[in-house]
């Protein structure tokens, strides 16, 4: 279904926690890499460019901005750290406008806000809102919320944003109480 999507500027990816296998018992070393690179070929034949620890300029009336992308990088439980912000991030100083894709939202308030205050909005996932919870116009709840602080939707600190989308399938229990899946859209002007 997804390789359906189509966008004047290209679709871009990045690979999340569970992309990698650590979390599987491979017969060998081998097959745990065969099975990532399996992965990451079909993120080119859906026609998305995976972003690995890089960023691409994208142009649009003569105006640049910069999105970066890196492999996953959590802060929280033992989540790996694959991500390699510094050379995602290097030789982006002339771009007025940077956009982070970076799957864990824990990253954000662990590294990206510390160490990168010209990023201006980071769009990660990884929370899922655990499937379960309430969302009402002025109430949300998850219980995921108690392991991180940003698990759905917009956040902002300063200048900078940080969007969680909850995602689109799930991980464990087959379904969803109260958090929907979410495809996100954002508009630049």
């Amino acid at each position: 279904m997804f390789n359906k999507l189509k966008t004047p500027l290209g679709v871009f990816s990045t690979l999340g926690n569970h992309d990698y296998g650590d979390y599987v018992k491979w017969d060998t070393p081998e097959a745990k890499i065969d099975n990532l690179n399996k992965l990451k070929k079909a993120h080119n034949t859906m026609g998305w460019r995976l972003l690995m620890n890089e960023h691409v300029a994208l142009e649009k009336n003569g105006e640049k901005i910069a999105l970066l992308g890196i492999e996953n990088w959590g802060a929280k439980a033992r989540f790996p750290k694959y991500g390699k912000m510094n050379e995602a991030h290097a030789s982006t100083e002339s771009y007025p406008f940077k956009i982070l894709m970076s799957h864990d939202p824990s990253h954000w308030d662990a590294e990206v806000k510390t160490k990168y205050p010209d990023v201006d909005l980071m769009l990660s996932g990884h929370t899922h809102g655990m499937q379960f919870g309430v969302e009402l116009p002025f109430f949300k709840f998850s219980p995921v919320q108690w392991m991180y602080k940003q698990w759905a939707g917009l956040y902002e600190d300063g200048k900078q944003k940080l969007y969680v989308n909850r995602g689109f399938g799930f991980i464990g229990y087959p379904g969803r109480v109260g958090i929907l899946p979410e495809i996100t859209v954002i508009e630049l002007v």
